[in-house]
């Protein structure tokens, strides 16, 4: 079986740090996995040619929940392998943190079955993925550094 190498990048985008009301939320995505089940992740695709994994993230987040955002912290790196197409492929996702800048709420993304605003206390019941789960450990102690 030919062996291949797939970059992707991604991440959380929150969609406020001031002290407000209520809790800060963060986009996320569920879509179709290959056995067909509902499965919320964090958005994320392939980089494009020449381009960082940073502006991968930030072009992959917005295209999928519709919202536009910066960078604020690395979030980490997962890496998996799987066989799609008599190929096996290793898979390496490059995650950021970041703040919600404009746009709104959006499935439009043909990948992207639905899209919802989930508070960050709730991110771990709803993520599909422990891998994930254990990126967004971190993200209380990133959001306080950067507030």
């Amino acid at each position: 079986m030919r062996r291949v190498e797939e970059t992707s990048a991604g991440g959380l985008v929150i969609d406020e740090l001031r002290g407000g009301q209520r809790e800060p939320r963060a986009a996320l995505i569920a879509r179709h996995d290959r056995r067909g089940r509902l499965v919320w992740s964090l958005p994320k695709g392939h980089l494009e040619d020449g381009e960082t994994p940073e502006a991968a993230a930030i072009r992959e987040i917005a295209e999928e929940t519709g919202i536009a955002g910066r960078v604020v912290a690395p979030l980490g790196v997962i890496d998996f392998w799987f066989v799609a197409e008599n190929k096996r492929v290793h898979k390496t996702v490059h995650h950021y943190l970041l703040i919600a800048e404009g746009g709104e709420l959006s499935d439009e993304d043909i990948e992207v079955v639905e899209v919802a605003w989930v508070p960050l206390g709730e991110l771990a019941q709803r993520l599909e993925y422990d891998d994930e789960r254990r990126l967004i450990d971190q993200v209380p102690r990133l959001l306080a550094d950067i507030a």
